[in-house]
């Protein structure tokens, strides 16, 4: 039995639930069509009996008529069929709805009756069933006696109309009467009547049709009464529905002002209260603003902000006098992103005038600003983010000057850092709109708070100019897909300049800003920075880092962005960023300005003049340009380089040349070069056009920017020369200097001038007072003067006094360099000698300058000619030189003939330059009449001097041996004849050699050294030729011996010099016409064995010999070979006169010492021709304590078997006298030791039948002239 009732219980359930739906007194009498095939199984017309039933429980109703609706939504097609079928039933329906509408008080009964109305007539679309509805409506508001009645009617018509627009302008124009009763409505006094005529207010005035309509009702009527409501609402659903409403009558200009209007009134009238029925919007507001409630606070933003779109400068002072502003900087710290959004917004439109910052609004919001923005920017709303930095901007930007924004250092860093952050943003936009809020930043107005935050700034700078870098080096797309394509590319680059652009502003700002901090003396440095503190928080090191900034990254992006694309007003801001470098860090301006110069930018400069600067557009550009370029070519000029720099009168002429020709430059380069060849008369207005491209391409020039053809600025500066010439004018100096400069550096090698040209320049020269006013340094320069013989004989001096002048170093590192070991010449002296060889005639003017200028510079030239000569051997200019310095040299004897000295100071440098060229003469070559003239002329200077004119002497002295030594034998006694002539010269050697062993007052060792060689060449030259002598020389003979057996340290050539006088005196017996050698003083009578040996006695010969011992040992070769030679005359001379005691001197033991440790030198050491020689004297002597026989052997097998190819000529020489001397002696009774000697001649004399190039004999050892041969005999 419970199972069963339990199976039956849920279909009784269903049962029970469809008979709740079904009227059951009336269902049997309906059509079964109405009920639906659907659940819920309701029957439309039992639903249409039942609603109206009075006996029905309104439980009921509700749930017949919520299942209605449900219904109606899911199968509301079904619905329609059924009840669409007869406009009648529809109607009844409405009606039956309405009506039940107007009788129930339930709320929620009366909200689901609405609801299913208007889902019913939107679903059934029936104009009709609209009309009977609206009529409805309309009579139920006209006949109800109070306004509770028809709240239901009223949130009826507000909703129908919300889901039907188009009934707003039917109930305008078919009920227009209804406004009357919404009027009533409104000064009821219950909210909810009013909130809903607010809405459907608010639905009525969304349509522009309808709003325009009643625009006349809302003037004269609704106008006080909504605003009186929207102050007095207290319910949130009447102020919700207010301010739905307002915010429909804000979009219509006409409502906003007459609401407007009516709040001045009301604000006009005393204590702020308007009359009975009038309110001010802003103040009400205000007072939303205020609430606690967010949606109202957004709400009222939004307001606002509908009502300053129409009319910033016109409604904006309204809401500033109610102090909305502040309320809205309050409102920037809540956590709310939409009031945020919106509060900026306000706030946007509110800094368009101007009374919210003269009001200080700004300056007490701006802290919130920041902070706001600091929040904002951490949140993920991009939208936030860009509005509040363009409202950032927006105050930066209008903030007056005279009222400071940051009232505190501390503000302004936190400013600064998020704007950092901003700048920061991925977000281009973001980004874009930070970088012109960072522009606005960097003003002095907002800087000034002390201390200013420099490296706060810099930061800030930097961040800025690595965010446009790092999108400026973001790759663009450049696939070929069409013409979609290249306007995406567009696109792209020109969002690329526009944020350059920005960049580039903002920069341009801080520029600015650290010029007029220059004139602040407390923006210089922080004040509370500690003394001791390094400072790097100053307006100095700000400055510096705006220079290296620009360096690093704003010319390379603009230089890149270039490439690409090229904007008129990107490059006006650049170029004055560049040209306010100038003012910023002026100890750099010159290294900036010639940085700038070699990167072209004088190019691209007129360029962009020619580009967009043509008649009278892009003025600005135009102004910046000329201005850029006039401070870079004044800044260039006064620091040129290798030139003479130009004087203040010089440039007050340029800079106005400058000044007023520069702005007309508006051509391209060959459009310049024809104006500057312009042969018609030229005004002066032009020609100071033509003065400014010369300078131009000058300075472009000079600093490697060829940017037109050499060859085309040369006919255009000679077109340009000829025609000041035709017109008589004088051009300033500058622009002649500019005008030689360029035609040097651009002359080819097959150009040259015309001849009109070259006397033309000839003329403009002669007037200027000196060369160096347009001289500038330059291998070219040099060329040109010197390649026209009218310029060189009129100029060539002066020009190369100034090249020299101007030659950095002194070049002694070239002097005395053997020409095997040449180094490379610099460029500019490669260039000089290559015109040098080209014209040798420019030599004479060389050595004129040797001679006329100062020492430093005659320096440099008699090294440069030194090195030339010795470089140049194929030169011939040994007589072109020496017939000049003839005529140099005697005319100085003439005017300081009495003293030498006192003539020019760069005598001994022409007479180092004599003996060089006298060097380079060949071997045996007989001397002509010039030279014997030159003989003369330097031996009666030399007699003139004293020996303290070391710095005469020693050339004069070097060319005297060499010219002796340098020549045939017949030449050779004619040059000893002059020489000897000269009782003056003789005179100053005997003086000199006195002088050797003189404890104080003796000239220097090199000079010494060339009066013993000079001497002692006299002495062979008159004994062999038996010269006439006109004055005798004295010489100490003892101390001539002391001398050598003490010598001075470090003086092995002095001694050598004083061995080749002895070797001489030896070789002569002591018997010279010219050289007398004299005792020191008184000395003992000699001994009987002494008497043959005078002047020499037994001791002097045996000091002598230790003597030459002790030098040989110093392993010198050079004056090892004088030992030799002076021992083999001393053995030579005791011989003759005593031949024990020369066999005595030859077998001393100590010499076989002397032998082996000249020996001990290496394998084949025997093989050097000092050794042979000595040991040649050995053998000769029969010395065989000394060298055994089979010492002797063992020498000879050394040297058979001994490479002789690599023998000099003297060892095989002085191998052939030692096997010879020998052979003489009969020491080879060994048969294999006479083949050993007969091989070894042979192989000799094969050699010496080679050709093998002679050793250089003539030598300059130390500043010494020496002939080997003749210190070797």
């Amino acid at each position: 039995m419970a199972v069963r009732e339990a199976a039956a219980g849920p279909s009784r359930s269903g049962r029970d639930e469809e008979a709740a739906l079904l009227f059951e007194r009336a269902h049997h009498r309906h059509d079964p069509r109405w009920l639906l095939p659907v659940p819920p199984r309701l029957c439309l017309a039992c639903v249409l009996e039942l609603l109206p039933e009075p006996g029905v429980s309104l439980v009921r109703k509700k749930h017949v008529l919520s299942c209605f609706r449900d219904v109606l939504v899911r199968h509301a097609s079904l619905i329609m069929e059924l009840v669409g079928q007869d406009q009648r039933v529809c109607i009844h329906f409405i009606s039956m709805l309405f009506e039940l509408l107007r009788n129930v008080d339930d709320g929620s009964m009366a909200e689901l009756c609405i609801e299913v109305l208007i889902q019913l007539t939107t679903e059934l679309k029936l104009e009709q069933t609209i009309h009977f509805l609206l009529d409805e409506c309309h009579k139920e508001l006209c006949n109800t006696p109070s306004m509770r009645g028809s709240l239901a009617t009223l949130t009826l018509l507000g909703k129908l109309v919300d889901a039907i627009p188009a009934l707003a302008d039917k109930l305008v124009m078919e009920h227009c009467d209804m406004t009357e009763h919404l009027l009533r409505g409104l000064v009821y006094p219950n909210e909810g009547v009013q909130a809903s005529v607010c809405y459907l207010y608010g639905k009525l005035y969304s349509s522009p049709k309808a709003a325009e309509m009643l625009s006349g009702h809302f003037r004269e009527k609704l106008c006080p009464l909504f605003l009186s409501t929207l102050d007095g609402a207290q319910t949130k659903e009447l102020q919700i529905n207010c301010l739905g409403l307002l915010r429909q009558l804000l979009k219509y200009d006409l409502f906003v002002s007459m609401i407007m209007n009516k709040s001045a009134l009301a604000e006009s009238t005393d204590g702020g209260e308007g009359p009975p029925g009038e309110t001010s919007l802003p103040l009400v507001l205000k007072k939303l603003l205020l609430s606690r409630d967010e949606i109202l606070q957004v709400a009222s933003a939004h307001c606002i902000t509908a009502v300053l779109v129409h009319s910033p400068a016109k409604h904006a002072p309204a809401f500033i006098h109610a102090d909305i502003p502040e309320f809205l900087f309050e409102h920037l710290s809540s956590s709310s992103e939409v009031l945020i959004w919106s509060s900026y917004n306000c706030l946007m439109l509110l800094a368009e005038e101007p009374l919210l910052f003269s009001k200080c609004h700004t300056v007490y919001g701006i802290e919130s600003v920041v902070r706001s923005l600091q929040g904002s920017l951490r949140m993920d709303n991009t939208e936030l983010h860009k509005q509040g930095v363009l409202l950032f901007a927006e105050i930066l930007t209008r903030q007056p000057e005279e009222i400071k924004l940051f009232t505190s250092s501390a503000m302004c860093r936190d400013a600064g850092r998020a704007l950092q952050e901003a700048v920061s943003s991925p977000v281009l936009e973001v980004a874009t709109e930070a970088v012109k809020a960072t522009s606005a930043f960097l003003r002095k107005d907002h800087q000034s708070a002390p201390p200013v935050q420099y490296r706060e700034l810099q930061a800030l700078l930097e961040v800025m100019l690595n965010r446009c870098a790092d999108f400026s080096r973001t790759p663009l797309s450049r696939r070929s897909l069409g013409h979609a394509s290249t306007r995406d590319l567009e696109k792209a680059i020109l969002r690329r300049g526009k944020f350059l652009l920005s960049t580039l502003e903002g920069f341009r700002n801080a520029c600015r800003l650290a010029v007029e901090f220059q004139s602040d003396p407390s923006a210089q440095e922080n004040p509370f920075t500690a003394p001791s503190a390094e400072k790097e928080d100053t307006l100095e090191a700000f400055s510096e880092f705006l220079l290296s900034a620009c360096d690093s990254f704003c010319i390379p992006m603009v230089m890149r962005h270039l490439e690409e694309a090229t904007h008129p007003a990107l490059m006006e801001v650049f170029l004055s960023i560049l040209h306010s470098l100038f003012f910023i860090v002026p100890h750099m301006k010159e290294k900036f300005s010639k940085k700038l110069a070699a990167s072209s930018f004088i190019r691209l400069t007129l360029e962009l003049k020619a580009r967009f600067c043509s008649g009278l557009s892009h003025s600005a550009l135009n102004q910046v340009c000329s201005s850029f370029l006039y401070y870079l070519c004044i800044t260039l000029l006064s620091a040129l380089e290798k030139t003479e720099p130009p004087s203040q009168e010089e440039l007050s002429t340029v800079s106005e040349v400058l000044q007023h020709g520069l702005p007309q430059i508006s051509s391209r380069s060959p459009e310049s070069l024809a104006f500057l060849s312009d042969c018609q008369y030229v005004e002066g207005s032009a020609r100071q056009r033509q003065y400014c491209i010369l300078l131009l391409f000058y300075l472009a020039y000079l600093h490697e920017d060829r940017f037109v053809s050499e060859a085309d600025l040369f006919v255009a500066v000679q077109s340009f020369l000829l025609s000041l010439q035709d017109q008589g004018e004088h051009p300033p100096l500058m622009v002649f200097r500019a005008s030689i400069y360029l035609l040097a550096v651009c002359q080819d090698k097959d150009n040259s001038l015309d001849e009109a040209v070259v006397n033309a320049i000839r003329k403009f020269l002669e007037g200027i007072p000196d060369l160096h006013l347009i001289y500038t340094h330059h291998p070219l320069l040099l060329r040109f003067f010197l390649l026209y013989p009218e310029l060189m004989s009129r100029f060539g001096h002066r020009v190369l006094e100034l090249w020299f002048s101007w030659e950095e170093g002194s070049y002694e590192e070239l002097d005395d360099i053997p020409s095997a070991g040449q180094p490379t010449l610099p460029a500019s002296l490669a260039a000089l000698f290559h015109i040098l060889r080209s014209s040798p005639s420019i030599l004479l003017i060389l050595l004129d300058l040797i001679y006329s200028s100062p020492v430093d510079i005659a320096r440099k030239v008699l090294i440069v000619l030194r090195t030339f000569l010795r470089r140049n051997e194929d030169v011939q200019v040994g007589g072109l030189i020496r017939g000049h310095f003839l005529l140099i040299l005697q005319h100085l004897l003439v005017e300081h003939g009495a003293s030498p000295s006192e003539a020019s100071g760069n005598l001994p440098l022409l007479l180092s330059l004599l003996s060089l060229v006298q060097l380079r003469n060949e071997s045996e070559q007989e001397l002509d009449s010039m030279a014997m003239k030159l003989l003369h002329q330097v031996s009666k200077l030399c007699g003139r001097c004293s020996p303290t004119d070391t710095d005469i002497l020693q050339p004069s002295f070097n060319f005297l041996y060499w010219s002796l030594h340098q020549t045939t034998p017949g030449s050779q006694k004619r040059a000893a004849a002059v020489l000897l002539s000269s009782t003056s010269l003789i005179e100053l050697l005997e003086k000199m050699l006195a002088l050797t062993w003189a404890e104080e007052g003796s000239p220097r060792t090199t000079l010494l050294c060339s009066a013993w060689l000079l001497t002692a060449s006299f002495s062979a030259q008159q004994h062999n030729g038996s010269l006439q002598v006109h004055q005798t020389l004295s010489v100490e003979l003892d101390q001539v011996l002391k001398a050598l057996s003490f010598p001075k340290k470090k003086a092995a050539l002095l001694s050598a010099a004083i061995l080749r006088f002895l070797w001489t005196a030896l070789q002569q017996s002591f018997s010279s016409a010219l050289v007398t050698l004299v005792p020191s003083g008184a000395r003992p009578p000699p001994v009987p064995e002494d008497t043959v040996l005078a002047p020499l006695g037994t001791s002097q010969v045996l000091s002598l010999v230790i003597g030459l011992q002790n030098l040989l040992v110093q392993k010198d070769p050079l004056l090892s070979h004088a030992c030799v030679g002076c021992l083999e005359a001393l053995l030579d001379y005791l011989h003759a006169r005593n031949p024990d005691m020369a066999l005595h001197v030859a077998s001393q033991p100590w010499n076989r010492f002397l032998l082996f440790t000249l020996l001990d030198a290496g394998e084949n050491s025997f093989l050097r021709p000092e050794i042979l020689r000595l040991m040649t004297l050995f053998v000769r002597f029969q010395s065989s304590s000394i060298l055994s026989h089979e010492e002797v052997g063992l020498v000879l097998q050394g040297a058979a078997l001994a490479d002789l190819s690599t023998l000099s000529n003297a060892t095989l020489q002085a191998l052939r006298h030692f096997l010879l001397q020998v052979q003489s002696m009969g020491l080879l009774a060994d048969r294999s030791v006479t083949q050993t000697l007969q091989a070894s001649l042979e192989g000799l004399s094969t050699r010496a039948s080679s050709t093998q190039p002679p050793l250089q004999d003539m030598l300059c050892l130390g500043g010494v002239a020496v002939s080997l041969s003749h210190i070797r005999g």
